[in-house]
């Protein structure tokens, strides 16, 4: 098959694009260049700005896809511009949406493709769901082959799942528990939550491509593992090789307390801070080969050893340690003010 990715770098599209291309697919991928160099030797780029869609309309002249995968749409009117660059020179057009566009609270503790989308805490997730709903009316009404999938918390080789993390990535968490240092975990820790590898993720959404029964269909694609935030952090200090310090933080405690630079209000109250439990029956029916062979403890493992050995991922975030030194702080003397009253 002929299929373009627009991104195709990303933490979960790398993935998608080297399987792809070892599947011997012609993958071509649509983006500025970041993370090129990575790319396995059979795929082609077009450098370009999808943004530019009169530039993108000339670069793709006469081109035509079995598949395009759009990574990077998150607002209606990228999508509207996708509709109006693909419509009629592509089979499928696969949208990633996201798990955290399903209903906070939940009505039900089991999640499926059918649960309502309503998020009214994070405006990313609304953008999801008014973008799910654009497409999915092009479908009904001009028959543009939208396929939606709504990935949860997926995460690659370079970066640990974490709640609660600054604007640079989980490195700094992770120097905090070298460091001895407390880090924050929000609530009391115990809320069940998935994490999906992208090698695992890559499998379901790779067997979507070309697939006839996935036209006009939403799909959800996770592991059905549930683990703790606690067993997630312990994990990541055990990895570690160091003694792992926690200040649990009531959600939102820390909703309240972020700011422009971190947005917990959307990010825990209408994501992370809620248990989840998916059903995938959906995804494993349509895709019967696909099955999770990365068990949380497992991915979380790899990837700790795999920031450790790579330098250029250990990023400092001097202002996020800062941040959570001050709301440790504040938080722990609230905490023995009330307890000495």
């Amino acid at each position: 098959m002929k299929i373009l990715m627009i991104g195709g770098t990303g933490t979960i599209s790398m993935a998608i694009t080297r399987l792809l291309a070892s599947q011997q697919h012609e993958v071509i991928l649509l983006n500025r260049g970041s993370r090129n160099a990575e790319l396995p030797d059979n795929v082609r780029v077009i450098q370009g700005d999808i943004s530019d869609e009169a530039a993108i309309r000339n670069l793709l002249a006469g081109m035509k896809f079995d598949a395009v995968g759009e990574f990077i749409g998150f607002t209606r009117d990228q999508i509207e511009r996708d509709v109006r660059l693909f419509s009629g020179i592509t089979k499928q057009y696969l949208y990633i949406s996201s798990a955290s566009a399903y209903q906070k609270p939940l009505s039900d503790p089991v999640i499926t493709e059918s649960t309502p989308l309503s998020n009214p805490y994070w405006q990313y997730s609304r953008d999801k769901i008014a973008c799910e709903e654009y497409l999915m009316q092009a479908y009904r009404e001009t028959g543009f082959p939208v396929t939606i999938v709504r990935p949860s918390h997926t995460y690659d080789e370079r970066s640990v799942p974490l709640g609660v993390h600054g604007k640079m990535g989980s490195w700094q968490v992770l120097r905090r528990m070298l460091d001895g240092k407390p880090v924050i975990i929000h609530g009391d820790g115990t809320s069940h939550w998935t994490i999906t590898h992208n090698s695992d993720f890559a499998k379901a959404y790779c067997g979507l491509v070309g697939n006839l029964h996935a036209i006009g269909q939403a799909y959800q694609i996770m592991s059905e593992e549930r683990v703790t935030w606690n067993q997630i952090y312990e994990i990541i200090a055990d990895a570690l090789g160091c003694k792992l310090d926690t200040c649990h933080i009531p959600s939102d405690f820390l909703a309240a307390v972020s700011d422009n630079d971190y947005d917990f209000e959307g990010s825990l109250l209408g994501d992370k801070a809620c248990s989840v439990q998916f059903d995938t029956s959906k995804i494993r029916r349509t895709v019967p080969e696909f099955t999770v062979s990365v068990r949380a403890d497992q991915g979380i493992r790899q990837t700790v050893a795999h920031i450790l050995a790579h330098p250029e991922l250990q990023i400092e975030d001097p202002a996020f340690d800062a941040w959570c030194d001050r709301v440790i702080s504040a938080y722990r003397q609230l905490e023995d003010m009330l307890k000495h009253e």
